[in-house]
């Protein structure tokens, strides 16, 4: 029988009882009880309902925290034909406020920022009359206005962005005329450049993070929709543990160690209220979403998250925002071992 000091490099520590403050996996023996024991963290939270949107969109560029968060771009739900949207809206924690419009109308955009004042606009598709109208446009928001500055190297739509203002990250996506990317480039605040690209082509994913650390989640490959993870370290890809349900057009938030997503769908489900925690290491299923949905857009934390806008088979979801809130500290639980 292998030793546990031969597999974790450490004895199992003897106490008189319990450790003050055990880490996540510490195991021990206690000699009040005459046990031992392992620790393991369980995290709790839960969606409520927060201030709607003005305008009900899909596809939606976002960026900041659950009380500070700026929403841009879209399709807009207009009943009739679709319309392609430069309206931008920012929400205090409690409602949503109509703010200066992006230059260029644009879906399936990314976006990313610190919170409602400092934001960018990535890529997307802009012209609904045209299928092969990928743009590669930037544009940075500065609390008032939105400007036009340098382009990615690849024009995309279906891409994911993390990251600030002045050094984010922006991968993955599709153009008319390729089905998938893996392309990443990294922003230093003036120009876009090229690095390594991800393990797996994929569109429609999610992410979290930052320029140099972040996830790719999930999303769509060439064999299809994929629960496939892929972390981030500053210079390349690699993969590590799956969502526990495979889907596309979800959202994620949070960074390379702690993330959540959330939503989605897959060709046997149009629209999920899932929602998955990340620990660095595996992810976990949690509370839904009260209100199932599909390309919705989410910022913020794992303990203070942000979900809006996104389609369901519900009309009145498009316009709706929850919010995720758990305890800084997760609820702790000790179990014999």
């Amino acid at each position: 029988m292998t030793a546990y000091k031969e597999i974790q490099g450490i004895s199992v520590q003897t106490v008189a009882g319990d450790p003050p403050a055990p880490l996540e996996g510490q195991i021990w023996y206690n000699s009040s009880t005459g046990t031992f024991r392992a620790y393991k963290q369980s995290a709790i939270g839960a969606w409520s309902t927060g201030g709607n949107l003005n305008s009900g969109r899909t596809f939606v560029g976002a960026s900041g925290t659950q009380t500070s968060t700026l929403a841009f771009g879209g399709l807009l739900d207009t009943g009739g034909s679709p319309e392609y949207f430069a309206g931008t809206e920012s929400y205090n924690g409690t409602s949503w406020t109509e703010v200066n419009d992006l230059n260029t109308a644009r879906i399936h955009l990314g976006g990313c920022g610190v919170d409602n004042t400092s934001a960018l606009a990535i890529g997307g598709f802009e012209d609904a009359g045209n299928p092969t109208e990928d743009f590669a446009g930037t544009e940075t928001w500065n609390g008032t206005n939105w400007t036009e500055v340098n382009d990615l190297n690849t024009a995309r739509r279906y891409l994911d962005a993390e990251g600030t203002q002045t050094a984010a990250l922006a991968f993955g996506g599709r153009s008319g005329i390729q089905s998938f990317y893996g392309f990443t480039e990294s922003w230093n605040g003036t120009n876009w450049t090229e690095v390594n690209d991800l393990v797996s082509d994929k569109r429609q994913l999610a992410g979290a993070g930052l320029q140099t650390s972040a996830l790719a989640i999930g999303g769509e490959g060439p064999t299809g929709v994929t629960a496939q993870t892929e972390s981030w370290n500053g210079s390349s890809w690699s993969e590590v543990n799956d969502l526990n349900t495979a889907r596309d057009f979800l959202a994620g938030t949070g960074t390379s160690t702690a993330a959540l997503a959330f939503g989605g769908e897959d060709p046997s489900n149009p629209a999920y209220g899932l929602t998955e925690s990340w620990n660095g290491t595996n992810w976990t299923e949690i509370t839904d979403l009260s209100n199932v949905r599909r390309d919705l857009s989410g910022t913020g934390t794992t303990t203070a998250a942000l979900a809006f806008a996104g389609g369901s088979d519900d009309p009145t979801t498009i316009v709706k925002t929850e919010e995720f809130n758990s305890p800084a500290v997760l609820t702790e639980t000790i179990t014999e071992v």
